[in-house]
């Protein structure tokens, strides 16, 4: 019994230690078999290539372009005969916050020549200053002229994750070559033009603009003489325009791109501005109003007014707004992508968007234009002024300076789409903008400054209470 028992358990131990040791011997292949293959890195899928910066299926892209497949080489740029075992990783690079992603053609054409090569250890690497004279040569001489001319050469190698290669066709200039896009950091590009105006100098500007909004919307919300309904329309309409500036701020660093939805922040800032404009278009039609009607002393309140002209604005940005989502999601086929972010690309407002919400933009505008005419032609047969009418031709003055500063600047946004020449002169006018508005609005107005100064008991004796209403007149005999 005991023989049969020691037998039994010999048995066990045995089929024990040989299940044991094929584990290991397949774990250790398996190893083996995950050390040898080599990662890379392409940016559309297996079945995609590149057309014209977008990821095209292979059967519709043009020349007869088959699949791309990574070719080795060694150090010195020479083909490999035995070609590595490699696996492809579909996606554009996670670039770090301080770096963004940068496009590389391979265009091996003296005197400004970009070679690009996959090593066999999977590192892409990118050569720059070329300088070579020979324009018949083939890549891989031209890889070895400039390794034996040391004092020109310059290479950049790329690990893997930090670039993604594929095949791209430019319909343009009508070629096909071998495409890279890989991650550098920003500071390398910080001196640029571009870059300055885009990432320092448009942000700036726009920081300042949403100050000058600021005071403005606190200066008109704070003083009690100025919280009527052209008060709190002139709050409004600044108030819009603050937003309308964070958000566009928000799409000058895409570096950011995990912690923000760029479409979120397109539909802030153009419906912001579309009812910017509305709320225009509401003090024009208030001034005209009142100037066209013959009995001026209304029983509404300035409050209950205030009420039903935000419930028209409100309601009309929130129909267009939706339309315009409604529009993008659903009717627009080709949707922008901000691809220069670390995660995922994100998806950007479409034209067709953008289109449902400047319409309505170009309707104000030209109601503006009627409003402005009409009041004038109202004005000019007045024989007499009321203090009520006195009052309401600075408010017209105001209004129609505010209606050509935004519709200058808002056409430069226009053109700026048209012509990328033209962004730089939009960053500008945006700032002119803000500085003109807080003049107009507040260092340009007497009666403004003049509160400005009782409020804050630093009067100066020339100042007169001249052309002010009754409670502003009280206002400087108290203070005074």
């Amino acid at each position: 019994m005991h023989i049969m028992v020691m037998h039994v358990t010999l048995i066990i131990v045995r089929i024990t230690v040989g299940l044991a040791m094929y584990q290991g011997s397949s774990a250790s292949s398996s190893d083996e078999g995950s050390v040898a293959t080599i990662k890379i890195g392409k940016c559309c899928k297996s079945n995609e290539l590149i057309v014209d910066d977008r990821c095209t299926p292979i059967k519709e892209a043009t020349h007869g372009a088959g699949p791309w497949k990574p070719i080795f080489t060694d150090e010195d740029g020479h083909g490999l005969t035995d070609q590595p075992k490699f696996e492809l990783k579909f996606g554009l690079p996670k670039c770090k916050n301080d770096e963004r992603q940068w496009k590389i053609y391979d265009v091996p054409n003296p005197p400004n020549m970009d070679l690009l090569r996959i090593l066999s250890s999977g590192k892409l690497r990118h050569c720059t200053q070329c300088n070579l004279d020979n324009t018949d040569s083939t890549a891989d001489e031209l890889v070895e002229g400039e390794r034996n001319n040391a004092k020109n050469k310059r290479y950049y190698d790329y690990e893997f994750g930090t670039y993604c290669a594929d095949k791209t066709i430019l319909r343009k200039e009508n070629m096909t070559t071998f495409y890279a896009r890989v991650c550098l950091p920003i500071k390398k590009h910080v001196m640029h033009t571009d870059v300055m105006m885009r990432r320092v100098i448009d942000p700036s500007f726009r920081a300042i603009s949403i100050a000058c909004y600021l005071v403005v919307a606190i200066v008109y919300f704070v003083l009690p003489q100025l919280k009527n309904l052209i008060g709190n329309i002139v709050t409004s309409l600044m108030l819009c325009l603050v937003a309308n500036h964070c958000a566009a701020m928000v799409r000058i660093f895409p570096e950011f791109g995990s912690h923000v939805n760029f479409l979120v922040a397109d539909v802030v800032m153009y419906v912001s501005l579309m009812s910017a404009f509305f709320w225009l278009s509401s003090l024009g039609y208030y001034i005209w109003k009142t100037f066209r009607s013959r009995n001026i002393f209304l029983r509404s309140t300035d409050g209950k007014k205030y009420c039903y002209y935000s419930l028209y604005v409100w309601s009309l940005t929130t129909v267009i707004g939706t339309m315009a989502i409604f529009s993008h999601f659903k009717l627009d086929t080709n949707k922008p992508m901000i691809v220069d972010v670390p995660d995922a690309p994100q998806e950007t407002i479409g034209w067709l968007a953008v289109a449902v919400l400047f319409t309505p933009v170009a309707f104000s505008v030209i109601f503006n234009v009627w409003f402005v005419a009409t009041t004038t032609n109202f004005m000019k047969r007045m024989n007499t002024y009321g203090r009520i009418h006195h009052k309401m031709k600075y408010s017209f003055r105001m209004f129609v300076f505010l209606f050509i500063i935004m519709g200058v600047a808002w056409s430069f946004t226009l053109l700026s789409w048209m012509r990328s020449e033209l962004e730089y002169c939009s960053i500008v006018i945006n700032l002119l903008q803000a500085i003109l508005i807080l003049y107009v609005c507040v260092f340009g107005q007497r009666r403004v400054t003049f509160l400005l100064r009782k409020t804050c008991n630093c009067c100066s004796p020339g100042d007169t209470a001249q052309g002010l209403d009754w409670g502003e007149e009280m206002t400087a005999i108290n203070l005074g």
